[in-house]
């Protein structure tokens, strides 16, 4: 034991498909001092603000939706962008794996591992690490030594030219709305909103919401408040 005491229990969530699985899952790792399970749902029953509330560590999943990807959380709740992501029971699928990876995954377990193996996977991605199996190992990296280098990065320097509506979504942005909160406010449907908000992001070559309010104030635009309480961004 360190001088400052035993460290706190890692915070999952468990977010399940297999209602069986979860619940054995769930007892299993209840019984561990350093393992907390502090959520326990299927996909129907979650969304992103349950996971905030839930100041998770590790969200740990059995089933591949990129509704669920690191990626995607932090363009919801940019809250979220400290959960790390678990994929267990997942098939031995090169093109699957490459697509968790690329949207933010740092662990994937196949439908072999052992609930040791999960919670050996848990405390290497809380602690920073990266878990895969060993026969997909050599598909990221031929993914990596094969990608075309020729590829040009958008240029953060060119201006983006942003349309009145994108600069009413990102005055809102601005001032820490959800997604939920935006489509209400603009009178939108949420699913439009996240459209928006990820094509901005690219546009402006950001990784996330609040990014992408630096680099457009950087690029000449900047946050007025109006009489209303509310902000804009508009060009100086």
């Amino acid at each position: 034991m360190s001088e400052d005491g035993p460290e706190s229990p890692i915070r999952i969530f468990l977010l399940f498909e297999n209602r069986l699985l979860r619940e054995a899952l769930g007892r299993l790792l209840s019984k561990r001092t350093d393992l907390f399970v502090i959520g326990c749902s299927g996909p129907d029953g979650a969304s992103a603000q349950a996971l905030l509330e839930s100041h998770c560590d590790v969200l740990v999943l059995d089933f591949f939706d990129e509704r669920w990807l690191p990626a995607n959380l932090r363009l919801e709740r940019e809250d979220l962008s400290s959960v790390k992501s678990l994929l267990i029971d997942m098939k031995s699928d090169s093109e699957l794996f490459l697509a968790a990876v690329r949207g933010g995954v740092t662990g994937y377990l196949l439908k072999e591992a052992s609930f040791l193996d999960v919670v050996a996977a848990v405390s290497v991605i809380f602690h920073g690490g990266a878990i895969c199996p060993p026969e997909l190992c050599a598909s990221l990296f031929n993914f990596v030594s094969h990608a075309d280098s020729s590829l040009v990065i958008p240029s953060v320097a060119e201006r983006p030219k942003l349309t009145i509506r994108q600069r009413q979504l990102m005055s809102l942005v601005a001032k820490g709305l959800t997604n939920k909160e935006i489509a209400s406010r603009l009178n939108l449907s949420e699913f439009t909103v996240r459209n928006h908000v990820h094509r901005i992001l690219k546009q402006v070559v950001a990784d996330s919401r609040s990014h992408a309010v630096d680099i457009i104030l950087s690029h000449g635009y900047s946050l007025a408040s109006e009489s209303s309480g509310t902000y804009v961004v508009a060009d100086n």
